[in-house]
């Protein structure tokens, strides 16, 4: 679905394109993507626009805009609250199943064609337990919201099945999601991905949705960010401003334009190139679970996550990442909170950066220092007092019990996990002093 998808389905006739000339008219040519180049299993019209007009299988968390009175389009209009509609057309040698792709983009069309033209839904998760809209509607409540709706996961479209050709068939009761959070962006220097004023990264707290099912959620993270410009109206400019000189149309902006400046108007060229004037990007994760909460831990106990940040190298090496780093910089929690120490690591770095250790290896640990200024660790047992207060209340090895086995695990990045089996086992390879060994990733504790 995510590839079939935008190389069949006709793209948005009415976006500016300026002076770009799409080598297509499917949604995999765009004005920033003119030659329908691919990039993974994107659709390069949704990357590139915000909010999209179709179904999509992302859940949008956050917006930061860059003029808040933009909020309440951005809220309303996303697929977390709103339907999108989608074309649906039976697999010629499949009466029964629905083809991932389509080449209408609207309703008009989509029927013409035979097609079924289906408002989807987005959602949290199914509520398999209430099989009726009246089911649904009862259990509905401030606590949990249901709503009866058809829901969409590109990868069940073909799973869909309608009884007697009625698309209210296809619904279901669905646990209901929130408007995204929408706030101002955090100030930085132009172009710049770091620090913000207060010299941390710029960052968002995302507090992560309660699952009502307990199922283990498998996520990727997406973050897009879009490099505007001034020069034309970006939410007011259409296809009726792009070039065509023919028909008395100048883009008001172009490719490598040339201006004349001053008095005796002298002539400059700017470096511009239209298929990145303004450009989205976007970055995405790797797969991660969110899992179901220890035993002991209730649903209000408040979870802080401490990770790290950055990658193997120096800062000219890991640019426009950074050198490991604690995330976040700056914690303050009550006694009453609960901390989940973990981090990733990785066995595909393709450099080999300075930081000594194994070529193409990301490690991490954690061990106490007496004073940010000094990087030599406290290594006397008397003096170590980072985990004194310490209550383990979950950990990834259930080995881990005590506070020497928590230090010894933390230090170990999870090599050893239990001071008096790393004592009973000698025929264990000892720890590689540049923890290459090592894992790569350490799930943590719970703290």
């Amino acid at each position: 679905q995510l590839m079939t998808f935008p190389k069949q389905t006709k793209w948005r006739k009415g976006l500016f394109t300026a002076d770009q000339k799409l080598n297509g008219q499917t949604s995999i040519y765009t004005r920033q993507n003119a030659n329908g180049a691919r990039s993974g299993y994107e659709c390069p019209e949704e990357r590139d626009y915000y909010p999209y007009w179709h179904p999509t299988d992302w859940i949008d968390i956050a917006v930061f805009a860059h003029n808040e009175t933009m909020c309440q389009y951005y809220q309303e209009e996303s697929f977390n609250v709103k339907t999108k509609g989608e074309c649906l057309q039976y697999y010629s040698y499949k009466p029964d199943g629905f083809r991932h792709d389509s080449a209408y983009n609207n309703k008009i069309d989509c029927e013409k064609n035979r097609g079924y033209w289906i408002s989807f839904s987005n959602y949290l998760e199914e509520s398999p337990k209430h099989q009726t809209e009246q089911e649904c509607k009862a259990a509905n409540s401030s606590q949990l919201r249901l709503i009866w709706a058809i829901p969409y996961r590109s990868e069940d479209i073909d799973n869909l099945k309608m009884t007697g050709n009625k698309v209210e068939s296809l619904k279901r009761c669905l646990v209901a999601l929130d408007p995204p959070e929408c706030t101002k962006a955090p100030y930085t220097r132009s172009n710049h991905l770091g620090n913000a004023r207060d010299v941390v990264p710029i960052r968002y707290t995302w507090v992560i949705p309660h699952f009502p099912s307990g199922n283990v959620q498998r996520c990727v993270l997406r973050i897009r960010y879009n490099i505007s410009t001034g020069d034309y109206p970006p939410f007011n400019t259409f296809s009726d401003e792009n070039n065509n000189p023919n028909n008395g149309v100048i883009s008001p902006v172009q490719n490598n334009p040339q201006v004349k400046v001053g008095h005796v108007q002298l002539p400059l060229q700017l470096a511009i190139n239209t298929a990145q004037f303004g450009r989205t990007f976007q970055d995405r994760s790797h797969l991660f679970k969110l899992l179901p909460r220890p035993k002991g831990v209730t649903d209000y106990d408040v979870i802080y996550n401490l990770n790290v940040r950055g990658k193997r190298g120096n800062i000219v090496q890991t640019y426009p990442a950074v050198e490991y780093d604690f995330i976040p910089k700056r914690l303050n929690i009550t006694s009453a909170s609960l901390l989940h120490i973990q981090w990733t690591g990785s066995n595909t770095n393709p450099k080999n950066y300075a930081g000594q250790g194994t070529a193409g290896t990301d490690r991490n640990n954690m061990v106490e220092m007496a004073d940010p200024s000094v990087n030599y660790p406290v290594t006397s047992e008397k003096t170590l007092t980072m985990f004194t207060n310490a209550e383990i209340v979950w950990s990834s090895d259930d080995e881990t019990k005590t506070k020497q086995d928590l230090i010894l695990s933390m230090a170990s990045s999870g090599y050893y996990n239990s001071m008096s089996l790393c004592r009973a086992s000698p025929k264990k390879t000892a720890l590689n002093v540049l923890l290459n060994n090592a894992p790569a990733s350490y799930r943590g504790m719970l703290l």
